[in-house]
């Protein structure tokens, strides 16, 4: 019987050399932690960034009737007077001097040395007579007030139900939070803020 004529099976080097494989599961998950570490640092600075600069707020009641509704979310801006005062006809949210974990809103009306005068429902500030377009109606109370250099006069434009300056006084500085900015809150209600600018402020 004749034998086969048999010649090992010829195995080039490249053949025989193993082949490279996936990366180490050590390393992807690695990336992976790192990837989430930098993401959760970027959310948190943002965070932190939009509460230094805002403040959301809820208003509730019906003393800044008819331009604010209870229940309505807004959003407060906090830089806008970290580069500047508040200015008469501004709407401001404040922590109410006489419990200060509570907040209003209410409109500036008189900033520091002004004085304040309400009577027969009309308000005046240093002797000139201020048009009020955005009240529900005219205050049934009267009185005067003269602001020290950093006091600042506020109103409801709900005059005859809010609790306001013309019952606690005039505000500090330090008791404002921010100028409000945005309504977000009911969606039908969204929109930016109007402020009132009175003709030869």
């Amino acid at each position: 019987m004749a034998r086969e004529n048999l010649r090992p099976t010829e195995v080039s080097i490249a053949e025989a050399e193993p082949k490279a494989g996936p990366q180490p599961r050590a390393r992807s998950y690695r990336r992976l932690i790192r990837d989430v570490a930098e993401t959760a640092i970027v959310i948190l600075a943002i965070y932190t960034l939009v509460n230094l600069t805002t403040a959301r707020y809820e208003v509730q009641g019906d003393s800044m009737e008819p331009n604010f509704h209870d229940g309505q979310r807004i959003i407060v801006s906090r830089i806008a007077y970290m580069l500047g005062d508040p200015e008469r006809g501004d709407v401001i949210v404040f922590h109410y001097p006489r419990d200060p974990d509570r907040d209003f809103i209410k409109r500036v009306i008189g900033v520091p040395g002004d004085r304040v005068e309400i009577e027969g429902g009309q308000v005046s500030v240093n002797g000139q007579r201020l048009e009020e377009p955005y009240i529900r109606g005219p205050s049934r109370y009267a009185g005067a007030w003269a602001l020290g250099p950093d006091e600042f006069f506020v109103l409801g434009d709900n005059r005859n139900n809010s609790n306001d300056s013309h019952d606690f006084g005039p505000i500090g500085r330090s008791y404002i939070v921010g100028r409000a900015w945005l309504i977000y809150w009911p969606p039908d209600g969204f929109g930016v803020v109007s402020h009132y600018d009175y003709a030869g402020d």
